[in-house]
């Protein structure tokens, strides 16, 4: 297979290529393809920042500052929730305005922030308290059990909710919630229903009938048009992992380029305007063990800082080669994830550029905070999409929060939506910044495709809202994307149609080269529906390891 790349820009590519088909060769004729491009645009004014200047680099603050800045951001938006939901019920309930204000059998709604005391949940003062000669316990996979209490607390104090709606409702510690019950004999609160702020204000949204006429026009051919831009995700490379899977990446990288596969091959890639790499693009560094130390008890002696036989630049260098072959044809986005050499905490901060070697001096190479918003602009069509994309931390976490089955990671996700919050259980049981002007990870606008990696397998649905209350529908498209060095899989997002397709690179002996004989397998799978995928995991103690959603 022979290949060229004409322009530094990648928006042509000119290919001739010979590839096997049925255990013969037939030569393609040379083709010319334009790459599809797209502009990032300026934020928005309600597009939070997620870097930390030094106006906000500082830990002298309480973690308490988060919560009280939630609860006064999302408050109004809950009360006015609650006041459609349930004004004119039967009872004519009241709104108490201090969760410790309300009166016994009177039937009221109340807001506050959610707590859930979990004995499985980590605590920081049982850690400060334990015996230090003893090696701590691992830390559970799952915080749900049946002796498990939800509480909420306002600036007034706190009070135990209970009933039974509570078990059909998905309930992680940071959540803002409104209540309707009364309170019990005992001083708990026994609650009837549950309601959230609801989907944010969408830049994007139309009225009913403008979207009837887009989609009159968008529906025109159920096929894809071959003006769309395309934007692909993927996550969790791993490179520097026990099982290295250089094969898998190198395929990627071809397909990405139009170096590999056929015209269709080559067609569907040059659709694709740019790149983003959501997290976890290096293994983990291993811990050294006692065995790096010698019988004399001596240290292995350093150089530059840093043990040379214990650390290794070879996933660095490795992964800056793969993002210059890729920085060469496209724009590239590369957030940092939980087991990339960055800050532990959110929002962790883009990586410093120099560390990639020759593809930091593109300009269309950038390194962003983890979350992160984007604008796009189609330059085909007049139109802009916001994307929100994060690299699956917060939802990992919360799901530790929620028995599975029912709550699956997408349901969560798309339950982040209607809270109006990406990371509630921050700083709980998730680390994050002590911020103590303004809480970024609350959603003050839905975007139009949300983006989660670092996750098990691929999920994907489109939330609508109905518009009955404003008469604008918002559609967000939600996508999980999966561990590449797990399962292979790119997925792609039309920015037009918000359709989502899939493809997955694999073969046998995927650390070899092609020429030693592996063969790839190319699939291509479209969805413009919720995908009915099996949830590989479960968070419940001695409970089936997959469920259908």
């Amino acid at each position: 297979m022979n290949a060229s790349i004409e322009d530094n820009n990648a928006l042509f590519l000119t290919t001739t290529t010979t590839v096997l088909r049925n255990g013969q060769f037939r030569p393609f004729v040379n083709t010319q393809l334009e790459r599809a491009t797209t502009t990032v645009t300026a934020p928005g004014p309600q597009s939070s920042s997620f870097i930390i200047d030094s106006k906000n680099k500082t830990y002298k603050f309480q973690y308490s500052n988060i919560y009280f800045l939630r609860l006064s951001a999302l408050r109004d938006f809950v009360q006015e929730t609650a006041v459609k939901r349930w004004t004119g019920l039967p009872g004519k309930p009241s709104f108490v305005s201090r969760v410790l204000e309300v009166e016994p059998s009177k039937l009221c709604y109340i807001i506050g922030t959610v707590y859930m005391d979990m004995p499985l949940k980590p605590n920081v003062m049982e850690d400060i308290a334990r015996d230090h000669s003893i090696p701590a316990p691992p830390p559970p996979p799952y915080y749900y059990s049946t002796e498990d209490q939800v509480m909420m607390e306002d600036e007034s104090g706190r009070i135990q909710l209970v009933g039974e709606r509570l078990k059909s409702e998905r309930l992680v510690t940071g959540l803002i919630i409104g209540a309707l019950g009364m309170e019990t004999p005992d001083g708990k609160f026994e609650v009837a229903d549950i309601c959230y702020a609801g989907l944010a204000p969408q830049p994007s949204t139309t009225t009913k009938e403008e979207l009837e006429d887009r989609m009159e026009i968008d529906n025109s051919s159920s096929e894809d048009l071959p003006t769309d831009e395309w934007i692909g995700v993927v996550s969790g490379l791993n490179i520097g992992a026990p099982s290295p899977t250089d094969g898998q990446i190198q395929l990627l990288v071809e397909y990405l380029a139009g170096e590999g596969g056929g015209t269709d091959d080559q067609l569907s890639a040059s659709q694709i305007s740019r790149l983003i790499i959501a997290g976890n693009s290096m293994a983990p560094m291993l811990v050294a063990g006692k065995g790096d130390v010698d019988a004399e008890g001596d240290k292995k002696s350093r150089k530059f800082g840093y043990d040379g036989t214990t650390f290794s630049s070879h996933p660095v260098v490795t992964l800056s080669g793969h993002l210059l072959d890729v920085g060469r044809v496209m724009p590239i986005h590369i957030l940092p994830g939980e087991t990339d050499p960055s800050g532990t905490i959110l929002p962790q901060q883009p990586f410093p550029r120099a560390m990639f070697g020759p593809v930091c001096s593109f300009s269309s190479f950038t390194c962003e905070t983890n979350p992160t918003y984007l604008n796009l602009s189609s330059d085909s069509s007049s139109f802009t999409r916001t994307l929100l994309v994060h690299s699956g931390q917060s939802l990992n976490d919360m799901f530790k929060y929620l028995p599975s089955p029912p709550h699956t990671r997408l349901s969560i996700a798309e339950s982040t939506l209607k809270w109006r919050h990406i990371a509630p259980t921050a700083p709980d049981t998730l680390w994050c910044h002590p911020y103590f002007t303004a809480d970024p990870f609350i959603l003050k606008e839905t975007p139009d495709i949300y983006i989660v990696g670092g996750q098990k397998r691929f999920m994907t649905k489109l939330v609508e809202d109905d518009g009955k209350d404003d008469g604008l529908r918002k559609r967000c498209r939600l996508v999980l994307v999966p561990e590449f060095s797990e399962t292979g899989i790119l997925v792609l997002v039309n920015l037009r149609s918000l359709r989502v397709k899939t493809v997955r690179f694999r073969g046998e002996n995927m650390t070899g080269s092609l020429a030693d004989g592996n063969h790839v397998d190319v699939m291509e799978s479209s969805s413009s529906e919720p995908v009915p995928l099996v949830e590989p995991e479960s968070s419940m103690p001695h409970s089936s390891n997959s469920s259908k959603l």
